[in-house]
């Protein structure tokens, strides 16, 4: 696990550095929220993957194990989820706008807003997980240091952590990304049946079907990005509905005899899959992406060949 993880973000790495210091015909603010999309999600797998899932593998007893690291393993994972969520989130929005609006596009679509946008969002997704730090209690059971569900928490709290944790990291953003990306379908649908009069120039001519690629191009771009997180995140969302607000809250999540153990470590697979996906994504959808990322290949492969 620990050798896929490395790998999953060397991916990131080399996504935020080909958009940062190569020409991927992205606008400015594009380039800041899709950078800050792989810092979080590179957060995403040193929390949660590395020092939560890794560790616990290899180690009987992990460090997070004990107090104070229990209780503040889960502001980290979270704030470090809810980033690279609402980053999405944003980033859906800010694609909208310059699409469809020019006068918002002015002043949105500016690499300050994106920058002041980014910041709000990782501070606010990391204060908002703040009430998790009452969530886990470290426990010695069987000779052993366990991090578990604090039992004695009021069930109140629970159900209302859950609930407020499953709207802001699933239902809101899935709300918010269906309705943008169906009014963008159906916004290019209608403009796809407009034809150019006979009484354009030809330079209109010209640049019109310029126009209509990038934005072809950015709508694609827009779509995978936002409905992949979607797709990979949802199976998880249920899951932690079913454990966290029925009588499952205090079963053994070590028991993969029980079903909902299996499904929700499938959710949590998927949904970490998704921080690390991007650059396959922007890959296969994404040509100036993908001739910058073959012409970083060819300098190191030619930088390696020097030096044997």
């Amino acid at each position: 696990m620990t050798q896929l993880t490395l790998m999953l973000s060397s991916a990131n790495i080399i996504t935020f550095l080909i958009i940062w210091r190569r020409n991927c015909m992205l606008s400015k603010s594009s380039t800041l929220y899709l950078m800050a999309i792989s810092v979080a999600d590179s957060l995403v797998l040193i929390f949660i993957v590395v020092l939560e899932l890794s560790v616990k593998y290899h180690q009987q007893e992990p460090f997070w194990s004990y107090e104070p690291w229990c209780s503040l393993r889960d502001i980290f994972n979270y704030g470090a989820y809810n980033a690279s969520t609402w980053l999405v989130v944003v980033f859906t929005v800010e694609r909208f706008v310059a699409i469809h609006t020019w006068k918002m596009k002015t002043k949105i679509c500016t690499p300050r807003c994106a920058a002041w946008t980014i910041t709000a969002i990782f501070v606010f997704s990391h204060l908002f997980a703040i009430p998790h730090f009452w969530s886990n209690t470290s426990v010695y059971v069987n000779n052993k240091t366990r991090c578990i569900y604090n039992p004695e928490a009021p069930s109140q709290f629970i159900h209302t952590l859950v609930w407020f944790q499953t709207l802001q990291a699933y239902i809101f953003p899935f709300l918010i990304i269906l309705t943008l990306n169906g009014l963008t379908l159906r916004l290019i649908s209608l403009s796809n049946r407009v034809h150019i009069t006979t009484d354009l120039t030809s330079r209109a001519n010209k640049v019109m079907p310029l126009l209509r690629s990038r934005k072809r191009k950015s709508v694609v771009l827009l779509v995978t990005v936002s409905m992949s997180f979607m797709l990979l995140s949802v199976t998880r969302a249920i899951t932690q509905i079913i454990l966290r607000t029925t009588p499952m809250y205090t079963c053994d999540r070590n028991d993969y005899n029980l079903q909902i153990n299996i499904a929700a470590d499938t959710g949590t697979m998927l949904s970490l899959s998704n921080a690390a996906a991007n650059m396959y994504l922007y890959v296969c959808t994404q040509s100036k992406f993908r001739q910058e990322f073959l012409a970083c290949v060819r300098q190191v492969s030619f930088y390696c060949k020097t030096k044997l």
